[in-house]
């Protein structure tokens, strides 16, 4: 009989602790973005979540899987920063650098094949399905002539994340020219 009453307490605190929160919403009726926090030691783990998912959709058109490549990591990784600085998504760093000059700068020996970026709280994967829906983001991550990946991010205090994906073609290495 106590067996049966430890049960249904543990069984109860499990299902409770699986709930979803309510969602919140702003006074406009909108819901309030939830914040992903990253943990200083999660960049590996993050770092290798993205590079294993590009892969697989790579794998699914047919495209050589990618390696991380530190050079572009650390590319991506001053310009998410740069771009929290300027407060906005785009392209350039705040001393009128492109991602060719970012790239290189880092010593990357390669052809920098195209750049991913996104202002947003939502997850990578999350950041990943939406650069999929759109053209020119998707053709970056599934350029058959890439082998290298550069990821990073910058996260605010508030929560807001700026994501950056490079994708590079090694020095040397023969691809399709398309």
């Amino acid at each position: 009989m106590l067996r049966k009453f430890l049960i249904v307490p543990a069984l109860a605190l499990a299902l409770a602790a699986c709930a979803t929160p309510e969602p919140r919403f702003d006074s406009d009726g909108r819901p309030l973005p939830s914040t992903y926090k990253i943990a200083s030691g999660d960049t590996g783990k993050i770092q290798y979540r993205m590079l294993d998912s590009v892969n697989a959709l790579r794998q699914a058109r047919g495209a050589q899987p990618l390696e991380l490549s530190s050079q572009l990591n650390a590319a991506a990784q001053t310009h998410s920063r740069d771009m929290s600085v300027q407060n906005r998504p785009w392209h350039f760093g705040s001393d009128g650098s492109s991602p060719l000059d970012r790239v290189t700068r880092t010593g990357y020996q390669g052809r920098l094949v195209g750049e991913n970026i996104s202002e947003t709280y939502e997850t990578e994967l999350e950041t990943l399905a939406a650069w999929m829906e759109v053209p020119e983001t998707r053709d970056v991550i599934l350029d058959p002539r890439a082998r290298d990946l550069g990821f990073s991010w910058y996260q605010e205090s508030s929560g807001k994340i700026w994501w950056t994906l490079i994708t590079g073609q090694p020095s040397g290495t023969a691809g399709p020219t398309s």
